[in-house]
C-alpha cells in the first residue's frame, strides 16, 4: 500500500525548519534572500517610474544595482566586474565589522544589566547597615532603620539574601513604603559564602545584623552567616558589630562566639516567652513594650551628665523635665533601679527614655512636686494567679518556667491542647521542674472546637494566653495562626454572650494578621518576628543597650510594671507627674509613664503614654495605672 505523502506546504515548512536548524549560516543566507527579493523589485520599482532614470536597459539595471547597494550598504559601484566584486567585499566587511561591534556593546550592556539585576555588584558604602538573611522580621528591621535614620543625611541599608533582588525591592518597597534620605540596597546571593558577603562591604559597615530564616535549620545557618561574615572580615583592623538572633537555647553560645566578643546573639523563643508572660500578668504591658521599642515615640538612650556626678542616683529622677531616668550602666553593667542612695560616679552614664538624643536637657523639677497628693498607704498585695494556656508550642515549656520562677503559693497553670504524646510528655517535663508554687495541670482537647471552650470556665481566670501550634515540615510559616485566628473568635463569641472582658494575651507569626484578629485595639497580641526585629533595631544603634534589654525582659531582674495609680498619688487628686516620680522613688520605684482608662478606648495609644512631661498636671483616678521600673 503507497505510502501517503505530507501536504506541499508542512513538507516546505519542514525543510526551512531544517535549514534553519543548520545553524547561524543558515540564517543569514536566509535574510540576505528575503532582503533581496523585497529589495530589488522595490528598486526597480522606483527606478522605472523615475522620469531622469536612463532610458537604456543596461542603464536601468545599474541605476537598480546602485540602489539595491545603497538600501543594503553593499556600496553600489558600478564598472568592471572586479569593481563591482571589491566594492561588494568592502561592505561586506564594514558590514562584518560594525554588526560585530554593535553585538559586542550589546552582549556587554546585557551582561552588566543582568548583573545589576541579579545583584552581583560591590556595595561601596561607608557606615552603613547590613541585613544578612530574609524573614518577617526584615521588614520591621528596615523601618525601624529607616525612623532611626531619618535626620541623617547619607544613611544607607544593604540587605544580602538568596533570593531574587527585584522581588526583594517590590517587597521592601510594598511593606516598608517611602525610605526618606536612607538608601536602600538589594544583593542577591547565599549568606553563608564569604566571597559573596564581601559584596555589601561588611568591613567599611556601622553594624551587621544576622536574621534567621523561617525554617526549622534557621539557627545553623545563622551560626554557618557568622563563620561566613568572620572570614570575610580582614584579619587585622576594627570590626563592626554583630547583632544576630537564634530561635534555639542550643545555638546561642555557638552563635555567639562565631559573632565575636563584640557580637550581640538574641534568644528569639526566650524574649517572646518572656514578654507573653509579663502581658499575662499585666495586662496592657506589650503596648509599653511596643512603645519603647520603635523608634517612632520614646526610646532608650545612654547620656553622661557630669553635674550629677557624687549625688544619689534619687536626685537623677527629677533632674529632666523631659525624659525618664530609668538606671545607669557601670562599666559594661546595666543597674535598671537602683537604690535611690546609690551615689553616681565620674563615669556612669544615665539610662533616660526620650522622645530624642537632643531632648535629653537637666532641669530641677523638685518644684512641681505636691507631696500632699501623694499615697502613704501600702501597696496593693500581690496573689495567686490562675493562667490558661491554649494551645502549646516550642515556647510553651519556657512560658511555664517564667511562670514557675514568680509564682506565688497557690498559682495554678492550665493546659488545653490535643498535640498528643509530645505535648504530654514536655508538660510532664515542665512539671517535673515548676517546684511546689505552680500547680501545671494538662487537659486534652481541641481549642479550636466550640465544645472544648464552652466547658472550661475561662473567666474564673486572671489570664489566658493562646499559642498556636508550630508549624509541620512544609507547611507557611504562618500556619499556626489560621487555628489561632479560629480560637480567638470563639473566645470573642463567650465574651459577646457573658458580656465579660477576658484578658487575653495572643502570639501571632504574621504582624498583618493581627488586623484579622477578633480583639479591642488595644489587647495584648505578641508578634514574635516583629519584637525580635525591633529589639535588633535598637541594639543596632547602640549595642550597649542589649544588656539593658536583657535585664529589662528578665524574669528574675527588674522589669517594666504596671501598678495601680493608687499606690502613688491618692485617687480623684489633680498633680504633676513629678509628684508620681518622687511617690515611685519613695518605694524604690522609676516612674516612667501612665496608662489612662479613660483614654483607653480613644486615645491612639490606647490610653498609654511614655515618659510625660514632669510638670503636666492631670487628674488621677483609681482605675488609671502607674508604668514604673522596678520588681514585684
Amino acid at each position: 500500500m503507497a505510502q501517503r505523502r505530507a501536504p506541499l506546504g508542512d513538507r516546505a515548512r519542514y525543510w526551512f525548519d531544517s535549514t534553519l536548524a543548520r545553524g547561524a549560516s543558515a540564517i543569514v543566507g536566509w535574510m540576505a534572500l528575503l532582503c533581496l527579493a523585497v529589495v530589488v523589485p522595490a528598486s526597480a520599482v522606483v527606478v522605472w517610474t523615475d522620469p531622469d532614470a536612463p532610458q537604456s536597459l543596461p542603464g536601468r539595471l545599474a541605476a537598480v544595482w546602485h540602489l539595491t547597494g545603497e538600501t543594503l550598504r553593499l556600496g553600489g559601484a558600478t564598472g568592471a566586474p572586479l569593481r563591482v566584486t571589491m566594492s561588494v567585499l568592502l561592505a561586506l566587511v564594514a558590514l562584518l565589522y560594525v554588526s560585530t561591534l554593535v553585538g559586542l556593546i550589546t552582549t556587554a550592556l546585557t551582561e552588566r544589566l543582568t548583573a545589576l539585576r541579579r545583584g552581583r555588584s560591590t556595595v561601596l558604602e561607608h557606615g552603613h547597615v547590613v541585613v544578612l538573611g530574609w524573614s518577617e522580621q526584615v521588614f520591621t528591621v528596615v523601618s525601624e532603620l529607616v525612623a532611626a535614620n531619618a535626620n541623617q543625611r547619607r544613611a544607607a541599608v544593604a540587605v544580602l539574601a538568596d533570593r531574587d533582588k527585584t522581588a526583594m525591592e517590590e517587597a521592601l518597597s510594598t511593606k516598608v513604603g517611602p525610605v526618606g534620605r536612607t538608601r536602600l540596597i538589594c544583593r542577591s546571593g547565599p549568606t553563608t559564602d564569604p566571597a559573596v558577603l564581601t559584596l555589601t562591604s561588611p568591613a567599611t559597615a556601622g553594624v551587621v545584623l544576622v536574621l534567621p530564616r523561617d525554617e526549622p535549620d534557621a539557627d545553623a545557618e545563622v551560626v554557618k552567616t557568622l563563620l561566613a561574615l568572620r572570614a570575610a572580615l580582614p584579619g587585622e583592623g576594627a570590626h563592626p558589630p554583630v547583632v544576630a538572633a537564634v530561635r534555639d537555647d542550643r545555638y546561642r553560645l555557638a552563635a555567639s562566639l562565631a559573632a565575636g566578643p563584640g557580637g550581640v546573639v538574641l534568644e528569639s523563643d526566650t524574649v517572646t516567652a518572656r514578654l507573653i508572660v509579663q502581658a499575662a500578668r499585666r495586662p496592657g504591658l506589650s503596648l509599653v513594650h511596643q512603645e519603647l521599642l520603635d523608634f517612632a515615640g520614646d526610646e532608650f538612650y545612654l547620656v553622661a551628665e557630669p553635674t550629677l556626678t557624687g549625688r544619689p542616683f534619687g536626685d537623677a529622677l527629677l533632674s529632666y523635665p523631659t525624659s525618664s531616668v530609668v538606671g545607669i550602666v557601670r562599666g559594661d553593667t546595666p543597674l535598671l533601679n537602683p537604690p535611690p542612695q546609690t551615689p553616681l560616679a565620674e563615669d556612669d552614664l544615665l539610662v533616660v527614655i526620650s522622645r530624642d538624643d537632643d531632648t535629653v536637657w537637666p532641669a530641677d523639677c523638685a518644684d512641681s512636686v505636691d507631696k500632699a497628693a501623694m499615697a502613704s498607704g501600702p501597696v496593693t498585695p500581690a496573689r495567686p494567679e490562675r493562667v490558661l494556656m491554649l494551645g502549646w508550642n516550642r515556647r510553651a515549656p519556657l512560658m511555664v518556667d517564667q511562670l514557675r520562677r514568680r509564682a506565688r503559693p497557690g498559682s495554678a497553670v492550665d493546659v488545653v491542647s490535643d498535640g498528643g504524646e509530645a505535648t504530654v510528655r514536655e508538660v510532664n517535663e515542665a512539671d517535673a521542674h515548676h517546684g511546689t508554687d505552680l500547680t501545671l495541670t494538662l487537659y486534652p482537647g481541641d481549642v479550636t472546637r466550640p465544645e472544648t471552650l464552652r466547658g472550661l470556665d475561662v473567666h474564673s481566670y486572671d489570664s489566658v494566653i493562646v499559642l498556636g501550634q508550630d508549624p509541620a515540615p512544609g507547611q507557611p510559616p504562618d500556619e499556626p495562626d489560621n487555628r489561632t485566628l479560629v480560637t480567638l473568635l470563639l473566645l470573642r463569641r463567650l465574651e459577646e454572650a457573658s458580656g465579660r472582658e477576658l484578658p487575653v494575651v495572643t502570639e501571632l507569626v504574621d504582624d498583618r494578621n493581627r488586623a484579622l484578629a477578633p480583639l479591642g485595639p488595644g489587647a495584648d497580641v505578641i508578634i514574635s518576628g516583629k519584637l525580635i526585629g525591633l529589639l535588633m533595631a535598637q541594639i543596632s544603634q547602640n549595642r550597649h543597650l542589649a544588656a539593658v534589654f536583657e535585664e529589662l525582659f528578665s524574669a528574675d531582674g527588674t522589669g517594666i510594671r504596671l501598678r495601680p495609680a493608687g499606690d502613688y498619688v491618692l485617687p480623684g487628686c489633680e498633680t504633676t507627674f513629678a509628684t508620681v516620680v518622687a511617690a515611685a522613688r519613695q518605694r524604690d520605684e522609676c516612674a516612667i509613664g501612665y496608662r489612662s482608662h479613660d483614654d483607653a478606648s480613644t486615645s491612639p495609644g490606647y490610653g498609654v503614654r511614655i515618659n510625660p512631661s514632669k510638670a503636666g498636671r492631670r487628674r488621677w483616678t483609681a482605675d488609671d495605672e502607674v508604668i514604673v521600673v522596678g520588681r514585684d
